[in-house]
């Protein structure tokens, strides 16, 4: 990534826009269930501050490259499975 910057706002980004995704399927979809919506978006909000906390606290040891590599590739898995369960809540 070019910086911390922007890598910060993508990421604040993508949560934004899926937690507004989830909260609109619960308003206007076929009424899931309201623990399943509630888990999700805590699952939403600990993805975002667990990424933006490891942004700002590389581990030591890999190359910068390396671990940013790794924490994209971590972080495109886990708003994967977070996406596949906003698809199953219809």
């Amino acid at each position: 990534m070019a910086n911390k910057k922007l890598l910060k706002s993508t990421i604040n980004g993508i949560c934004s826009d899926i937690f507004a995704e989830c909260v609109a399927i619960s308003l206007y979809g076929n009424k899931p269930a309201q623990e399943n919506v509630d888990a999700l978006l805590g699952s939403i909000v600990k993805i975002r501050k667990d990424f933006i906390s490891r942004i700002s606290h590389p581990e030591p040891g890999l190359s910068k490259k390396v671990y940013y590599d790794k924490l994209a590739n971590d972080f495109s898995e886990q708003i994967s499975e977070v996406i596949d369960h906003i698809n199953n809540l219809h």
